[in-house]
């Protein structure tokens, strides 16, 4: 086991990532920016270092920054968390050429799973179901009409080393196909530096489901069951549950070996997550693959017990997965976990950056609350607006929801708007209460 990890990340993630690290005797060293000096990630790990000024080039993203702090202060792995470095694969080689280990997956599964084209085209021979699609990228707008000629409308214009909704357009006919498929291009490049994009079919009004897997270098790999993530806006996820309404026995255990079958075909190591659109019929289609751990991963460990973050660090330091055998994860209740964010529903969901003038996170049984804040603390502009993940568990969905509700009610935020008030409003909606959740359940049952 390792002695020393340094985290390279901030905030909310930052401090699980330390909590994790302090339970199993292993010190921590946090990064930070200038504009993250007095952030809880760098007062509660063992050393903290500052890697540069408030932008993120200049900090969390610099490579050499983040690689120099680990070396002077002695670790011997680097945890990535999500977001920033986590999945880039120059990044884990370079931690791997430094003389240290990275608590992900190796280089060659980043690269090969990063590309969404790519990442496809394995899971295609793996045998795992595909959503219809090009053959890899798409080079002309008459390319991209051909083949959506051959398929029907609408489709969608994907970017291949995108995520997070960049370089995403939806196409409805032949002239949006046109429009979009060069502002996905343009997207595409100024957010990824590469302009490749390729095109699939559209699913209308899908779930959006993942399946969370874990594998060791001693044989061993697991899935720990589905995440229902279709509650979003932008294709970026605001609610997640765990175990999906959807979910059927039968459609559980399809899913999840797919899911291994893509482990196996990369020969993954460590945590990741399959991502799966789940059509009305119940039959399901590969999106793509995160290398990472993903924000939503509290759901999965409150049903299942298994600590994902320990997990992570006890695979990359050679040690078999705790939890080795499919048959020795069982799935417990119901959770649902809430990204509240510094945004203003009243106004778009406008980012609001500020002084949290007053917090207070709720508590009881069956609540967790992984943030950063505090009362008092500053929300730098420069970052990412979520400052809490609030995740209720229950015996049933009935009673998460329930409880949601109560936690919701104490969840106190002063200083700055937060989507507390939106969340308490979906949490009402009788589609959200009956479990009838799409990617569309904003546009349908908010707007």
């Amino acid at each position: 086991m390792f002695s020393k990890i340094l985290i390279a990340n901030r905030g909310e993630v930052a401090l699980r990532v330390i909590r994790a690290c302090k339970e199993m005797g292993v010190e921590s060293v946090a990064v930070y920016s200038e504009a993250d000096r007095d952030s809880l990630h760098a007062r509660m790990a063992d050393h903290s270092v500052c890697i540069g000024p408030a932008p993120s080039a200049s900090s969390y993203l610099s490579m050499p920054n983040v690689i120099s702090a680990a070396l002077t202060t002695g670790a011997e792995a680097i945890h990535p968390g999500y977001g920033f470095l986590a999945e880039n694969a120059a990044f884990a080689r370079a931690v791997g050429e430094s003389g240290m280990a990275f608590i992900g997956p190796s280089p060659e599964a980043i690269e090969r799973m990063g590309d969404k084209a790519k990442a496809r085209a394995t899971a295609m021979a793996a045998g795992v179901p595909c959503v219809p699609g090009s053959d890899g990228e798409i080079e002309s707008v008459e390319e991209a009409l051909h083949f959506a000629r051959q398929v029907g409308f609408p489709v969608l214009v994907k970017a291949s080393a995108g995520g997070g909704g960049k370089g995403m357009r939806l196409a409805a006919d032949e002239q949006e196909l046109r429009t979009n498929f060069a502002a996905a291009k343009n997207e595409a490049a100024a957010a990824f530096g590469n302009d490749g994009v390729y095109i699939e079919k559209f699913i209308t009004r899908p779930r959006h489901v993942e399946i969370q897997v874990l594998a060791d270098d001693h044989g061993n790999a697991i899935h720990l069951f589905e995440r229902d993530c279709s509650v979003q806006r932008r294709h970026q996820k605001l609610i997640e549950e765990a175990p999906s309404p959807a979910m059927t026995p039968e459609l559980r255990t399809a899913m999840g070996e797919a899911a291994l079958s893509l482990v196996r075909a990369v020969d993954y190591r460590n945590a990741g997550t399959v991502e799966f659109l789940l059509d009305a019929d119940r039959s399901f289609y590969f999106m793509e693959m995160n290398t990472r751990v993903q924000v939503e991963h509290p759901v999965t460990e409150q049903i299942t017990g298994v600590d994902i973050i320990k997990e992570q660090i006890r695979i990359a330091s050679g040690q078999p997965m705790k939890h080795a055998d499919q048959a020795d994860v069982e799935l417990r209740g119901h959770a649902i976990e809430f990204r509240i964010n510094a945004e203003d529903p009243e106004h778009d969901f406008r980012p609001n950056p500020g002084e949290v003038k007053v917090f207070n996170a709720p508590g009881g049984f069956g609540v967790r609350v992984d943030t950063h804040l505090y009362s008092g603390y500053h929300v730098p502009p420069y970052y990412d607006s979520l400052l809490a993940k609030l995740v209720v568990w229950g015996e049933s969905r009935a009673e998460a929801i329930a409880r949601a509700r109560r936690a919701l009610d104490e969840f106190i935020v002063v200083g700055i708007p937060t989507t507390v008030s939106f969340h308490q409003e979906v949490i009402e909606t009788e589609a959200f209460i009956s479990g009838e959740v799409y990617t569309d359940f904003i546009d349908q049952h908010m707007s």
